[in-house]
């Protein structure tokens, strides 16, 4: 059946008219974009989309980002039309309300068939990015198609993630850039006088334009966009914001706010619906989409009796197989674990046939290349390393857009203190459960001579206070092989492994089972009592609690060491776990770590007899062991504070 250009005008139209009432059901929502983007939406969904509603999680489907998620009202209604997720006007009626699956920008938890949770301006550009690279990879053909607008196009993600595809040359990526010249405080000529054309041009991209309230045009410009195959294609589709809403359209009074109901009556009018009636749709577009769909759904069904085997889940490696390839690492002996996380990365990764992923441009610092498993390039997407460039912020978001595809797991890695520059995505990443892996090297003031602005302070504590995400901090290199251990069989959320630039020393009593759990006792001696001094100590400062309270136990203290690689997986066990490595008994402690203190009071006993020796002010440029002297993280220092408490 051929679908006329009138019939997609009039699904479209249908389209505005549930967003409006949605929107105004709800007394919250943003009309405007998606009243200017219904053309667009229809024409891509109804001619071209390769999508399978019964089979939201079809492999082989064609990826869509909204990345201007507060546009997420056409998101629903395109839902609903094409029969994805049975989302019926009764469930349109509860948008943004309180556990309604429509909620206020798209989430991927809440609705398969979207693919990635979109919200904060520009993210959805870059995951889009990466679910392209990842299509390319696994060898499929499928497109991926990320509608953005005008405020994604001025965050810098969109700078960094866009040059980075247009360097690849990254194929069937299309960006539908609705551009209606409208933001919130009013013509983006006040703040955006770029020739976008000419931007994209200059980073490899192949661009179209066309009027995005005209159908034929459409039309074309996406026939000619998915006939490119040597690189990204954007398309900049003319718009206007709210686009027949009478007295609003073309204004930024229609981006935030709900018609109302005088104006969304007079938008249903001028459009040839009955003003009078709310949530309807004409037989005519249903049986537009049950066909159109319909062959879509047999296509999918068809694909999956193909290929019985292909799952598009994040595959959990064979745990015999990964311990017995563990490196294992002698006491005694001294290492930097940045460098034991790149021979456990090359031990590990290979065998997993998952991993992929690389640095920005750090990878000889901090030891992530995967040796052997070629690169990623323009033309050759078959390699498992990238080279992301200095662009934090886009490789988090990149990373996350890999793993979301399916199958693969993508990782990133930089110094810790630019794990601020990853912060949005390392959230997103957390919100969208997605297991996403992140290195973390340099993870402290003893960086040394590059300075304060190198030397992560309140780094571990902002990680450790976002939802979801696991961080380890291991103290040696056996700590960190168990920690890598875990990362591989972890798919419910990202994982973050912070390890150090400088050498330490390799402990006895490090437990596998112990770091699985998030903390356990290293070392103890002594009857454990009131007077027992606890030690409680993450990364390269174990080693320092561990000293001193050898010192200690041997002039006849009862002591106890805790290393706590992973303060979120230490706070997920049980009560009778959590006190029995830190029993409410022992009073007396010192909690050793070269960051800040904050987050560390969760430790300290209601009697307060608890010494901090921690970091809460910046660093300075110097030898790092002339730091720790200044700083107090030394031996000397760390039995001294102890001896306070006797």
């Amino acid at each position: 059946m051929k679908i006329t250009d009138e019939q997609i005008k009039l699904a479209a139209n249908t389209i505005r008219c549930l967003c409006a009432d949605m929107v105004d059901k709800a007394n919250s929502g943003h009309p405007g974009a998606p009243l200017g983007m219904g053309d667009f939406a229809a024409t891509l969904w109804l001619r071209f989309l390769n999508t399978a509603p019964a089979d939201p999680t079809w492999p082989a489907r064609d990826r869509v980002v909204f990345s201007g998620g507060h546009a997420s009202s056409l998101v629903y209604a395109l839902f609903h039309l094409a029969g994805t997720n049975d989302v019926t006007l009764d469930e349109l009626k509860t948008f943004r309300q309180f556990e309604s699956r429509c909620a206020g920008h798209p989430e991927r938890d809440l609705l398969s068939g979207i693919d990635v949770t979109t919200g904060p301006l520009g993210q959805g550009i870059a995951m889009g990015a990466g679910l392209a690279l990842a299509a390319q990879h696994l060898k499929r053909d499928n497109r991926t198609w990320v509608f953005c607008g005008d405020g994604d196009m001025e965050e810098g993600i969109c700078h960094e993630a866009c040059c980075w595809a247009g360097t690849l040359k990254l194929p069937n990526l299309i960006l539908v850039y609705d551009s209606n010249g409208i933001t919130i405080e009013g013509s983006t000529a006040i703040s955006l006088q770029e020739d976008t054309k000419k931007r994209f041009e200059s980073y490899g991209w192949r661009v179209f334009n066309c009027n995005g309230h005209d159908i034929a045009e459409i039309d074309r410009v996406c026939r000619r966009a998915m006939r490119v195959t040597d690189g990204p294609v954007l398309i900049i589709s003319k718009t206007t914001i709210g686009c027949g809403s009478p007295s609003k359209q073309g204004t930024p009074g229609v981006h935030g706010a709900p018609l109302g109901a005088d104006e969304t009556k007079a938008l249903k009018a001028g459009l040839g619906f009955d003003p009078e009636k709310s949530f309807f749709v004409p037989d005519e577009v249903k049986a537009l989409f049950t066909e159109r769909f319909g062959k879509l759904n047999r296509a999918a069904k068809a694909w999956r009796r193909k290929n019985p085997d292909e799952k598009g889940a994040w595959a959990i490696p064979d745990y015999k197989m990964i311990a017995d390839s563990l490196p294992k690492y002698e006491v005694g002996t001294s290492h930097a674990t940045r460098n034991v996380s790149g021979e456990v990365m090359n031990a590990l990764l290979p065998l997993t046939q998952t991993f992929i992923g690389g640095s920005a441009d750090l990878a000889p610092s901090n030891k992530t290349y995967l040796k052997g498993l070629n690169d990623i390039a323009a033309g050759n997407f078959e390699g498992r390393n990238i080279h992301y460039g200095i662009r934090e912020l886009a490789m988090t978001a990149i990373a996350n857009g890999i793993t979301a595809y399916g199958t693969l797991r993508g990782f990133g890695a930089t110094f810790f203190v630019f794990s601020d520059y990853c912060k949005p995505a390392l959230r997103l990443a957390a919100l969208m459960n997605l297991p996403s892996v992140f290195v973390f090297s340099h993870d402290s003031f003893f960086v040394g001579e590059d300075g304060p602005t190198h030397e992560p302070i309140e780094q571990l504590a902002m990680l450790r206070a976002t939802p979801g995400v696991t961080t380890y901090r291991p103290c040696d290199a056996n700590e960190t092989a168990f920690a890598w251990f875990e990362i591989l069989l972890d798919t419910k959320g990202p994982s973050c492994i912070m390890t150090t630039r400088q050498n330490v020393p390799t402990l006895p009593g490090v437990s596998h089972e112990g770091l699985s759990k998030g903390a356990y006792v290293l070392f103890e001696k002594g009857e454990q009592n009131e007077s027992t001094i606890v030690f409680i100590a993450s990364g390269s400062e174990v080693h320092l609690a561990y000293s001193a309270a050898k010192t200690l136990a041997e002039e006849g203290r009862s002591v106890r060491v805790v290393s706590m690689p992973s303060m979120e997986l230490f706070l997920r066990q049980d009560r009778a776990y959590i006190e029995s490595i830190i029993p409410n008994t022992l009073v007396k402690r010192v909690i050793v770590e070269a960051g800040t203190r904050f987050g560390l009071d969760r430790f300290v006993e209601e009697r307060r007899e608890t010494r901090f020796i921690t970091l809460d002010h910046f660093g300075a440029s110097a030898p790092y062991k002339k730091l720790a002297e200044v700083y107090g993280f030394t031996e000397e220092n760390v039995l001294k504070v102890a001896r306070e408490l006797i």
